[in-house]
């Protein structure tokens, strides 16, 4: 079928909207009618390179929701007319790392930026006779798509797809930033850096995890301002002001766990970070820096003196399956504030006003929002 796709076509170039062509689902995959697609800072990284796909034309967008159309053979459990979300890991459920537990480390994610479909390793979108690479075998960035049944999770259909699509990737992986990497407990400090989707999710995790001091450090007055209405206690400008916040609030104790959930990462500033982490503490790196950046600060000698952790993170260290569903059923249930998480509202023909609204610092999160006019 012909549609619509933003497409970047070489690096450090605004998004294109134009035609695109996108096969029948074959067997094991879905055809869906996105709703709303959120507008992820790991999407910008592809226009910078700091993401690089396998090829270009790359169709961005992988946080999205959306009804089923179509099921290919083999799709037993979805049926057209389901609201989904789309997980921007595939949970196969069989391999290695789904059997012990890991399924945010599925083994068919070792294909994300390959471009060809899970299926049967064809390329299932076109734009001007070209392949086209989607961002991690998804492309929410197109009203329909066409993915594997394993990156494709049922949810409640009460649930308004512009909150929907935020759990497929930044509130999921900001939250079990807090929840399970962090693993923070009750009576714990907790420092968040950068408080984008991802970081405000964060922190609603440190939150529902009963931390007692909360520390936000986040260069945008109105971010810190809302860290607060989220939960924050404290709030600083930067690291240098953190540190030494900390330490008076603390008696130089720092925070027990730090989530880095800035824009961009950047290895220089790794250091910066552990000085706010305690003794024995843990410091997750939720954020993604550049493939391209090997170079890291650390100081070895303190690392090893004071005990400290040093963690990555995808996802939130979850399970697609269980944690998507389940954290839009704290959402209806009042314990997990998503609608507030939304800054504003875009068509996809808006699609690079969004994104320099985000690196302006004007938004937490933007939604594309589909309508008929872009179909």
């Amino acid at each position: 079928m012909k549609t619509k796709g933003a497409l970047i076509w070489e690096f450090n170039q605004p998004w294109s909207v134009e035609e695109i062509d996108i096969g029948d689902p074959v067997k094991d995959e879905v055809k869906i009618q996105m709703e709303a697609a959120g507008m992820c800072n790991s999407d910008h990284k592809l226009v910078t390179g700091g993401i690089p796909m396998a090829g270009f034309p790359v169709l961005g967008g992988h946080e999205g929701a959306g009804i089923v159309t179509e099921v290919g053979p083999g799709v037993e459990d979805i049926v057209p007319g389901d609201h989904v979300v789309l997980s921007f890991i595939p949970s196969c459920g069989r391999c290695p790392s789904c059997e012990a537990g890991m399924r945010n480390l599925c083994d068919l994610g070792a294909g994300l930026l390959a471009g060809a479909a899970v299926s049967d390793g064809t390329f299932r979108i076109q734009a001007r006779g070209q392949n086209v690479y989607p961002m991690t075998l998804l492309g929410t960035f197109s009203p329909y798509m066409v993915v594997h049944k394993t990156s494709v999770v049922k949810i409640d259909p009460s649930i308004p797809f512009e909150v929907a699509c935020l759990v497929g990737c930044g509130v999921t992986t900001g939250y079990g930033s807090a929840t399970r990497s962090a693993d923070i407990r009750p009576g714990q400090d907790v420092a968040i850096i950068g408080v984008g989707g991802v970081g405000m999710a964060a922190l609603q995790g440190a939150v529902a995890a009963g931390a007692r001091y909360i520390f936000v450090i986040e260069p945008v007055e109105w971010k810190r301002d809302q860290a607060l209405k989220f939960g924050a206690t404290h709030v600083y400008p930067d690291i240098e002001a953190a540190t030494m916040g900390m330490g008076q609030v603390t008696e130089g104790r720092m925070a027990k766990k730090v989530i880095v959930t800035v824009g961009d990462l950047k290895g220089k500033d790794i250091d910066s970070y552990l000085t706010l982490t305690a003794k024995n503490g843990t410091c997750v790196v939720t954020a993604i820096g550049s493939m391209l950046d090997t170079q890291v600060t650390l100081n070895l000698f303190m690392l090893s003196m004071l005990q400290k952790n040093l963690q990555g993170t995808i996802f939130g260290g979850g399970n697609p399956r269980h944690d998507i569903p389940q954290l839009l059923s704290m959402y209806k249930a009042g314990k997990l504030n998503l609608d507030d998480m939304i800054t504003r509202q875009y068509r996809l023909e808006q699609i690079n006003d969004g994104y320099q609204d985000m690196l302006d610092g004007k938004n937490i999160r933007g939604v594309i929002r589909y309508t008929d006019a872009d179909r």
